[in-house]
This record gives C-alpha cells, sequence and structure tokens, in this order.
C-alpha cells in the first residue's frame, strides 16, 4: 500500500533562476543566505539525505553517502507565488501568471467590491501587512472600513479587526472578492489589539482560484486513493483532488499532523505546507526566526522518517524563494531543492530538473497512476 508523502517548506528557495533579473531578485539564494547570516543552523538531518550535494552555490555540509535523493528545480510557470508553485509542484505550468497590481487596484475593481459589501474601503496599495494594521488600523476600527491591499504577489488582501468586523463576516467579503476578481488569492488577515499595537491573528484564510486542469490530487483521488491535506493546501487547491485535510497554524501543528496521517493505514498522497518560513520571517527579513524554522523542521525530520512504512515515499521541497536577507519583503524567484527518501528508493542525484512538476509525475508514477499531468519522473524504473 504505497504513498507518496509531500511537504513543502514554503519560501526555503536554493538560487537564483535564470530569469530572476525580471522580477528584480538577482542575487537572492534564500538557503545560502540565511546559513550565511546564521553560521550555527545545523541541518544534518536534511544534510544526510543530500542537502549539501546540490547544485549551484551551496555551503551546507557534504557527504560522501546520502540516505536520499536530492537536486534542484525550476520553475516553469511564470510568477512566484505561492499558487503557481503548489500548482506546478501537482502538475500544472501555467501559460502565464496571474495579474498583479504594482499600483494598487483600478477603481473599477473597488468600486464593485465597495458595492458589494455596502462599505467604502482604506488603503488600496502594495503594503506589508504588520505596517498597514497600524498605519490604517485606528481610522479602520472608527469608521468600520476594511482595510485592502496587496504585494508583489496576484493578492487581494483584506485586513479588518475582529471586534469591528467579525472574522466570518471578512470570509464573506473574501468570498465576494474572490467572484469578482482573478488574482491568484483573496487573503482573509483579520487582526487584534489596541492603537499602536495591533497584531494578526492566526484565522487568516486564504482563497484561491480553483485549479485550471486536473492535478495529480484529482487523479488519485478518482482511483479511490486517499489525499490528505496538511496546512494551507486545502485553500490553494480550492479542496479539489482532497479527501480530507486539517488547517493547520504553526509549523509544529503541521509537523504533527503529517506524523499523525503517517501513522494511519491508507494508499495515496499526504500533501503539508509548512508556513512559517514564509509567513513568519521571510515576509519580515527575520533571518533568525528563518533559520531556528528551519532547525525546527531538521530536528523534527526524523520522526517524520521513523514513522513511514516500507513503502512510503517521502518529497521535501518548496514552492518559491522569500530571501529574508535581501531588501526586499517580498517572494523571489528561485530555484526549489527536492530531497527524497524512501526506503526501497536507492539514494542519487537528480540533478537541475526543468520544472516543479517532476515531483507530481514522479508521485503519480510511483503510485502507479495514469495521468496526462506535466512533468518527468526522476525515478529510476
Amino acid at each position: 500500500m504505497k504513498r507518496a508523502i509531500i511537504i513543502v517548506l514554503d519560501a526555503v528557495g536554493i538560487g537564483e533562476l535564470p530569469d530572476a533579473y525580471k522580477y528584480g531578485d538577482e542575487g537572492s539564494n534564500t538557503l545560502m543566505h540565511v546559513k550565511e547570516s546564521v553560521p550555527e543552523l545545523d541541518l544534518k538531518n536534511m544534510c544526510s539525505l543530500g542537502l549539501g550535494l546540490i547544485d549551484g552555490y551551496n555551503i551546507y555540509e557534504k557527504t560522501d553517502s546520502p540516505k536520499g535523493i536530492y537536486g534542484r528545480l525550476a520553475e516553469v510557470s511564470p510568477g512566484k507565488d505561492t499558487t503557481t508553485g503548489h500548482w506546478e509542484i501537482a502538475g500544472i505550468q501555467l501559460d502565464r501568471p496571474f495579474p498583479t497590481y504594482p499600483n494598487g487596484f483600478g477603481s473599477e475593481i473597488t468600486d464593485a467590491f465597495e458595492r458589494a459589501i455596502g462599505r467604502k474601503i482604506l488603503g488600496n496599495c502594495v503594503a506589508s501587512g504588520t505596517v498597514i494594521i497600524n498605519e490604517l488600523g485606528d481610522e479602520h476600527v472608527s469608521t468600520g472600513c476594511p482595510i485592502v491591499y496587496t504585494s508583489a504577489d496576484s493578492v487581494f488582501q483584506i485586513a479588518a479587526h475582529e471586534d469591528v468586523i467579525p472574522v466570518e463576516e471578512l470570509y464573506r467579503y473574501c468570498e465576494i472578492a474572490r467572484g469578482q476578481l482573478d488574482v491568484g488569492r483573496v487573503i482573509a488577515r483579520p487582526f487584534k489589539g489596541t492603537s499602536g499595537c495591533y497584531v494578526r491573528t492566526e484565522r487568516r484564510k486564504d482563497f484561491s482560484l480553483p485549479p485550471v486542469r486536473r492535478t495529480v490530487l484529482d487523479y488519485a483521488k478518482e482511483r479511490g486513493m486517499e489525499v490528505a491535506a496538511v496546512g494551507k493546501i486545502e485553500d490553494i487547491f480550492s479542496m479539489q483532488g482532497i479527501t480530507r485535510s486539517v488547517h493547520t497554524h504553526t509549523n509544529s501543528e503541521g509537523i504533527e499532523q503529517t506524523i499523525k496521517y503517517i501513522n494511519e493505514d491508507f494508499e495515496g498522497i499526504i500533501f503539508t505546507n509548512l508556513v512559517d518560513t514564509d509567513m513568519l520571517y521571510g515576509h519580515r527579513n527575520d533571518v533568525k526566526g528563518f533559520a531556528a524554522s528551519l532547525q525546527y523542521f531538521d530536528d523534527n525530520l526524523p520522526r517524520i522518517i521513523s514513522a513511514m512504512k516500507d513503502d512510503d515515499i517521502l518529497f521535501i521541497t518548496s514552492d518559491h524563494g522569500c530571501d529574508p536577507t535581501t531588501v526586499s519583503t517580498d517572494h523571489s524567484r528561485e530555484y526549489t531543492f527536492l530531497l527524497g527518501y524512501g526506503r526501497n528508493i536507492a539514494p542519487r542525484s537528480i540533478g537541475t530538473r526543468r520544472s516543479f512538476a517532476d515531483i507530481g509525475r514522479s508521485a503519480a508514477e510511483y503510485l502507479g497512476i495514469d495521468c496526462d499531468i506535466k512533468g518527468e519522473s526522476f525515478l529510476e524504473r
């Protein structure tokens, strides 16, 4: 009874892609720059699988006897956002990027949204979420107008104080925006606190577009297999192709739930997103926090591997970069790393792959799923 376990360490890139200059991301290398900034970072368990042997500039510990599959993957799809990266992992290569709004949203968008919710909005600009709630929080509390903002990614974000606009009402606003817009994600950003001390809560929720084509998740579900989603995977795929899910809020919760699923008996896919490196540290340029989050995952990796059954295969990867050592607080256009492990899988280098979709294709081949998703398997036949 085979399973493919895919764990995405959100925003952990491993060096700029050849077209990074188009995105203003020249020089980005999330994994290496974090190690350079925090030399005591010791990802010994990931290095035992082959992390230090991956192509490109690599300062992590080398090993003469790697225990896993190791390599890096380029992104075919244009963009550097969460949805694009995860969809490509699952077998979708996009031809065009989701729309972005570097100057805020046009009046045709904001007017329609205001009419639909019966309130005016504040903001309508590119901003850091932690900054804008403190800049506009008092005005929001006094007027009841939600704060709308975006970033370099294709997002329409709505922030509201939980005591001013209840979370369920905020979610309703997001559903309205989702129906009006073709951005990659509409994101609810609830916050609490008082003037000068506003903080975001853990009740964030993403409202993504449904996948434009079937993914490896759909094919697995159609075959009667289980597809268990952990973290924001359910949001990224709009529950499409998913049979069960747990929406965790921290990496510690996500790791525990992943292990819980591994300990169960079923055939199919476990797909986990661990978001702390992105949400808490990458976007805030918190290098030490980023390093600590990586260290926490590495320290718990032996528990994940020990829980695996003989026919399980594990893929550890990412969806984009978010180099916390650069001036930018946005995602970065980078290669992602790939570490694979299975008791029946021969350790080896897979070099540099053309697409994130090679993960989905490899998972499909391992599970014996015949499908037409993109990508090429890197498993030895």
